[in-house]
C-alpha cells in the first residue's frame, strides 16, 4: 500500500510540474566565435630578452569562444535567462582547456535573470545577474561602468517621450578573508551602487541624463592587514575596482595606501548626460558628457575628474565619414591632493565605437586595449569612415587617431622618484593597481591606424578582419615606457557563426 501510495504521488508531481511547464516557451540563442590573430610590441617595448607579443603572449594566437543562451519565456509580462560562456579557450593552454584532451573547467555563468512586470502597471523588474551599460549614444559603451554585474534594475515607461530606470548593484562583497587571527571576514567590505537614467525621446533628438552613487567599504579592497595588499586571490573583480577608484599610486609597496587604515565608508558619485541627434539627416551628431569622484577618509587617495567626446558623421551611398573626438581630465604635479582622473567603477566591457586597438573596442576575440581600457588621462581626435561597400556582402571601416596624454609630466617623474619603477610598474611592460592603461603624459603622443573588414558569408555567419597599427612618441624627460621603444601592431581574424 505504501508503494502504491508513494507511486502516486510522484505521479502527482510529475502531472503538477508537467502542467504549467508546457505553457513556457523555452528559446535558445548562441554564437561560436574562432579566432587567430598575429601581432609584436603589444607593450611598446622589444629587446630585452622580450619574445612574443607582450612578453606574456605568443606573437601568434588561437582562440576560441562559445556562448549560449536559454529563454523561459512565460508571457510578455515574464521571462527568465541564463547565459553561458565556455570560453575563451585558447588553442593549446591546459588552464582554458585547450590543451591535449580538452576538458578544462571552462564554463562560466555570464547572465542569470528574471524579468517581471508589476501586474497592472507599466513597471518593469530584472533581478539576478546581468549586463548593464551607463547610457553612452557618441562611444556606445560607458567609460564609467559597462560590464556584467549581480543586482536589480528598475524601468518604468511614462509616455512615449519619457522613461525612467533606477538600479542597485552590488559589484563586490564578502571577501574580506579578516585579520591574521581570523576575525572580522567578510566584515564592512561591501561596494553598493545606485542610480537613476532618465531617457528622453524627442523628433530627431534623445536625451539621456543619468546619476550614479557607491558606498565602499573600508574592508572592501583589503586583502588581510593592509587595505590595498596585493592578494592575487581575491580575483580580477577587485583589481578593476582598485584600478578604477585609486590614483596611480593608490597602491606601491611603500604607499601611503599600502598602509594606512581605513575606518570609514568611501563615497563615489558620477553623473553625465548624453545626446543623440538624427533632426538634421543625413548629419548624425552624437556627444556624452561625464564626471565623477570618489572621497576616502585618507585625502590622498581621493579621486576626481571627467571625460567629454564627441562624434559628426554624414551618411552618403559608398560610406559613412565622419570625426571623433574626446579630452579627459588628468593629474596635476601634486602627490597628495589625490588624483584628477575621473574614476570608474567598471570598464572591462567598455567596447567603445571610436578606437578598436588603442582601447576597448573590439566585440570579438582580439588584442585590444594596448593604451588601456579607460580612456580615462587622455585626450584624442580622430577620422572614421565606416561601412564603406563595394560589394553586397563585404564592408569596411577605416580609423586615423591622434592620442595623446593630459597628465603631468612632472608628476611621473615624482612618482618614480618616490616610489620607484620596481613597485609601482608605472610602464606598460607592468602594469599593477592604480595604473588601469599605459599612464600617458602630456609629452606623449600616439597614432592609431586601423582598418576593419567584414564579410557577411552567411547570414548567420561572418568573418571579420582587423588590421590595426600604433605609433608612440615620447618627448618628456621620464619617460612612460623605458627600454627599447617600438611600434605596436596586430593583425586578426575571427569568424563568428550565431543563431
Amino acid at each position: 500500500m505504501k508503494k502504491l501510495v508513494t507511486l502516486l504521488l510522484a505521479a502527482g508531481l510529475a502531472f503538477g510540474a508537467a502542467a504549467p511547464a508546457s505553457a513556457i516557451d523555452f528559446k535558445a540563442k548562441g554564437e561560436w566565435m574562432m579566432s587567430f590573430e598575429y601581432g609584436q610590441n603589444g607593450n611598446f617595448q622589444g629587446g630585452h630578452g622580450q619574445t612574443g607579443y607582450d612578453g606574456s603572449e605568443d606573437e601568434f594566437n588561437a582562440e576560441q569562444r562559445v556562448r549560449l543562451q536559454l529563454d523561459a519565456v512565460a508571457s510578455e509580462n515574464l521571462m527568465g535567462e541564463v547565459y553561458f560562456e565556455i570560453g575563451s579557450q585558447n588553442w593549446g593552454q591546459a588552464s582554458t582547456g585547450g590543451a591535449l584532451g580538452a576538458d578544462g573547467t571552462v564554463v562560466e555563468v555570464r547572465r542569470a535573470f528574471i524579468d517581471w512586470a508589476v501586474p497592472g502597471t507599466e513597471l518593469k523588474i530584472r533581478m539576478g545577474i546581468q549586463g548593464f551599460n551607463l547610457p553612452s549614444f557618441a562611444m556606445d559603451k560607458s567609460q564609467i561602468f559597462t560590464d556584467d554585474i549581480a543586482g536589480i534594475t528598475f524601468s518604468y515607461k511614462f509616455c512615449d517621450n519619457a522613461g525612467l530606470t533606477g538600479f542597485w548593484f552590488r559589484p563586490y562583497n564578502d571577501n574580506y578573508k579578516g585579520r591574521s587571527d581570523g576575525s572580522q571576514a567578510n566584515y564592512m567590505d561591501n561596494v553598493d551602487a545606485f542610480g537613476l537614467t532618465v531617457p528622453l525621446t524627442f523628433d530627431g533628438v534623445s536625451l539621456t541624463p543619468y546619476g550614479m552613487v557607491a558606498a565602499i567599504g573600508p574592508n572592501a579592497l583589503r586583502g588581510t592587514e593592509n587595505h590595498f595588499d596585493n592578494d592575487s586571490t581575491l580575483g580580477a573583480s577587485r583589481d578593476q575596482l582598485i584600478v578604477g577608484l585609486l590614483p596611480a599610486w593608490g597602491y606601491a609597496g611603500s604607499a601611503t595606501a599600502a598602509t594606512v587604515k581605513l575606518d570609514q565608508y568611501a563615497t563615489a558619485w558620477w553623473a553625465g548626460l548624453t545626446g543623440d541627434i538624427t533632426a538634421f539627416d543625413p548629419i548624425h551628431i552624437a556627444f556624452d558628457v561625464m564626471g565623477g569622484a570618489v572621497q576616502w577618509d585618507e585625502s590622498r587617495l581621493n579621486r576626481a575628474g571627467w571625460l567629454a567626446a564627441a562624434l559628426v558623421e554624414y551618411k552618403t551611398e559608398w560610406a559613412i565619414p565622419g570625426i571623433v573626438g574626446w579630452y579627459a581630465s588628468g593629474d596635476d604635479d601634486d602627490l597628495g591632493n589625490g588624483s584628477e582622473r575621473m574614476p570608474f567603477l567598471g570598464a572591462a566591457g567598455a567596447d567603445n565605437q571610436f578606437s578598436n586597438y588603442a582601447f576597448d573596442g573590439i566585440i570579438g576575440i582580439s588584442r585590444e586595449g594596448a593604451i588601456g581600457t579607460s580612456m580615462a588621462g587622455t585626450w584624442g581626435a580622430g577620422l572614421r569612415v565606416r561601412d564603406i561597400s563595394f560589394c553586397e556582402s563585404l564592408k569596411h571601416t577605416f580609423r586615423f587617431n591622434v592620442i595623446g596624454g593630459t597628465n603631468s609630466d612632472n608628476l611621473l617623474k615624482k612618482i618614480r622618484t618616490r616610489y620607484g619603477d620596481s613597485d609601482l610598474a608605472i610602464s606598460n611592460s607592468g602594469r599593477t593597481y592604480g595604473v588601469e592603461s599605459l599612464y600617458m603624459t602630456t609629452m606623449d603622443t600616439a597614432l592609431e591606424f586601423g582598418l576593419e573588414t567584414i564579410w557577411q558569408i552567411y547570414d548567420n555567419m561572418q568573418a571579420v578582419f582587423n588590421a590595426d597599427y600604433i605609433n608612440l612618441t615620447q618627448q618628456g624627460n621620464s619617460k612612460v615606457v623605458n627600454g627599447d621603444l617600438r611600434d605596436a601592431w596586430n593583425l586578426s581574424v575571427y569568424f563568428t557563426y550565431e543563431f
